[in-house]
């Protein structure tokens, strides 16, 4: 996920966190392990909306003959 803006910024970081999520994400320095951080968040935030969505009512349409007619195309 890319940033169209960025800035400089200071604040205290639990060091304990961020080597936890350096080996979760695979990073390797603090400003890219906060970003892949932040990334992943949205990212499952996003998931988790569409899970939402498709857990209402009538969202799929399975039982919609019409809807289901080119669904194995």
């Amino acid at each position: 996920m890319s940033t169209a803006s960025k800035r400089k910024t200071s604040f205290e970081i639990d060091t304990t966190k961020v080597e936890a999520a350096k080996a979760l994400l695979g990073t390797k320095g603090l400003t890219d392990t906060v970003d892949a951080a932040l990334d992943e968040v949205v990212k499952l935030r996003r998931r988790l909306s569409l899970l939402e969505l498709l857990e209402r009512p009538g969202v799929l349409q399975l039982d919609d003959p019409e809807a289901m007619r080119g669904a194995w195309r």
